[in-house]
């Protein structure tokens, strides 16, 4: 990338003043006006020299360099000066793609990069395609993720639905840099929830002269919704739900057993259905019910040892002696908390997947108290594991009466989230002429992409509210309008027919490159940052103003009748294209070749 070039240049100058060791920052100037990349290596450096070369400033090591060079910085009286020394080093290099190099304001400097680079650029995009935005830096990596997480007897709410947006995105952020990914799900197939949702059948059972193996999700989702309220408001169902849960986790009864294999089938198929639509699959998926079964003996090990002591009949960890807090991993029933069931997840990953490098877990925010105790037991006990495992917080996705709850029964869940969004995009598309077939597919598609781009579009441990009319807007900062962009840059590309085949275009440099040109390039940059700090939400800014280059450009040029620009510009909506494709992807946003 045209960034390691400029910085290795930098480096190079800097040593030459004696100045090395410097972390060096290279950003994009917000205004193009100042250039393509801009560094304040001067300012930073600036401090060190004004002080007399301190060692309390300096380390050792850059002390010594700098002191070698002390005659000739000494005289430097701010950071200007000191960015004109570097800049005048600089250009006794060859700068190849670099066209000039200016100062500016109280000592930064700004790099133009040439024609020639931006044309350049293009046939790279282009012959790349698919791969173009794709790097090497987790090469050779095995990195699992973990998220999504829906229960069996309990919907799938708004909140998997925002795990599953940002868990696939990250995913595919690190596939594209190049790591071995393993998608985890880990699912609560045991538990109170589960209890619950079998007492509310069998009462449905009993009431509706129901069979069970017919009983659909929409059913179970009642049953649940039933269970857990008579669990909060009647005291005689709360205490047959609490013996039906110790019941239903020893299989211990038959016909117990057998309406839990139905309702947990019927769960399992209908999720199967939502990571269709969202474009999700899974490698491995973990159970409570099995994988959770084996915390229990991790926990009996580890209490003989001291980890874990006995508490009022319960088997907690003293998190206060690490500057945490208590928390029960076998409650006073004898039963495995989450918290057991965690211990046994972590160590079945490890040992399903050999050679593991990283264990990424993302889960709400609500959690990451939790998860800093498991993570601490996790290091006392698989020290491996423990420091091969991070977890990543998400905030809530929100509406106007605040965060939802499926124990009160008023859940938003994800596929009514979905239809509802399905809905208003058929309203807002009705006019356009698609047969049924291509409608649906439209509207599922817009849908999905709105809500994605809602979720992604900020950083990842915020709240946010979720605004329908925003959210399926065609006009800017939405999903919607980064799908409607790439269509109708394809649309262009399907009326010159077969002249944008790579061979034909013709790339040579303009005398001004624009917006757009001085946008594609940087993809690559974009998708690594992204990667390496587990934040699609770069990614999505960065289509958003391409986006906003490409429509710009659209409006202002003619592309088709441009007579011997019209090759070039070919290329460039054709460059557009691929970045745009290739973006949505790694977002799981689906793309739509005509809206």
């Amino acid at each position: 990338m045209i960034i390691d070039f400029l910085k290795e240049l930098l480096e190079k100058a800097l040593n030459d003043l004696g100045l090395s060791g410097e972390k060096i920052n290279l950003e994009h100037p917000a205004d193009f006006s100042y250039g393509d990349y801009s560094t304040n290596i001067a300012l930073q450096l600036f401090g060190p020299i004004s002080h007399g070369n301190r060692p309390d400033v300096l380390g050792k090591k850059r002390l010594f360099r700098m002191e070698r060079y002390r005659p000739n910085l000494e005289e430097i009286k701010n950071p200007r000066e000191l960015a004109e020394k570097i800049v005048k080093r600089l250009q006794s290099e060859n700068l190849k793609f670099v066209e000039k190099i200016e100062v500016a304001g109280a000592g930064f400097i700004n790099f133009y990069l040439s024609p020639k680079f931006f044309a350049e650029s293009l046939k790279e995009i282009i012959t790349e395609n698919e791969n173009f935005g794709k790097n090497k830096t987790l090469e050779g990596k095995k990195i699992m993720v973990e998220y999504t997480d829906p229960n069996p007897f309990k919907p799938f709410h708004i909140g998997h639905l925002m795990s599953n947006a940002i868990g696939e995105s990250i995913s595919r952020m690190i596939e594209t840099s190049g790591a071995k990914m393993i998608r985890a799900c880990w699912q609560g197939d045991v538990g109170l929830h589960v209890a619950k949702a079998i007492w509310g059948m069998q009462e449905k059972v009993k009431s509706q002269k129901l069979k069970v193996e017919d009983a659909t999700i929409k059913e179970w989702g009642y049953a649940y919704v039933l269970g857990a309220e008579k669990y909060e408001t009647d005291e005689s169902a709360k205490k047959e739900i609490t013996t039906l849960n110790k019941i239903i986790f020893e299989k211990s009864d038959k016909d117990i057993n057998e309406m839990y294999d139905s309702g947990r089938q019927v769960s399992l198929e209908h999720f199967e259905e939502i990571y269709k639509k969202l474009g999700t699959h899974f490698d491995h998926y973990f159970f409570e019910g099995t994988e959770g079964r084996e915390g229990i003996k991790i926990v009996e090990e580890n209490l003989k040892k001291g980890v874990f002591e006995k508490s009022d009949g319960a088997v907690v960890f003293k998190g206060e002696n690490y500057g945490l807090h208590t928390r029960v991993f076998i409650n006073s029933a004898g039963l495995p908390t989450y918290e057991t069931k965690e211990l046994g997840l972590n160590q079945a990953k490890f040992k399903t997947e050999k050679d593991l490098d990283k264990s990424i877990i993302i889960t709400g925010n609500e959690q990451n108290d939790y998860f800093k105790v498991l993570l601490r037991v996790l290091e006392i006990i698989f020290p491996e594991i423990g420091k091969r495992t991070i977890h990543i917080g998400h905030g809530m996705l929100q509406f106007a009466s605040g965060k939802m709850s499926s124990r009160k029964g008023n859940v938003v869940t994800g596929e009514a989230l979905i239809k509802q969004v399905e809905e208003l995009v058929g309203e807002k598309i009705k006019s356009r002429e698609f047969n049924a077939t291509e409608t649906e597919k439209i509207k599922e598609a817009v849908a999905i992409g709105a809500i994605k781009y809602s979720v992604l579009r900020q950083s990842i441990g915020g709240n946010i509210i979720y605004d329908f009319e925003k959210s399926i807007s065609f006009e800017g900062d939405s999903g919607p309008y980064l799908q409607y962009s790439y269509a109708r840059a394809v649309s262009v590309l399907r009326k010159a027919g077969g002249e944008t085949e790579g061979k034909k275009l013709k790339v040579e440099s303009v005398e001004k490159p624009g917006e757009l040109e001085r946008m594609l390039y940087r993809f690559p940059e974009i998708v690594e940052r992204s990667a390496n700090e587990y934040e699609p939400h770069y990614v999505v800014t960065y289509l958003t103003e391409l986006a906003s280059a490409f429509n710009s450009f659209y409006a202002n040029n003619l592309i088709l009748e441009a007579g011997e620009d019209t090759s070039y510009r070919l290329a460039l909506v054709k460059s557009f294209t691929i970045v745009m494709r290739n973006g949505l992807n790694i977002l799981a946003i689906p793309v739509l070749e005509q809206m």
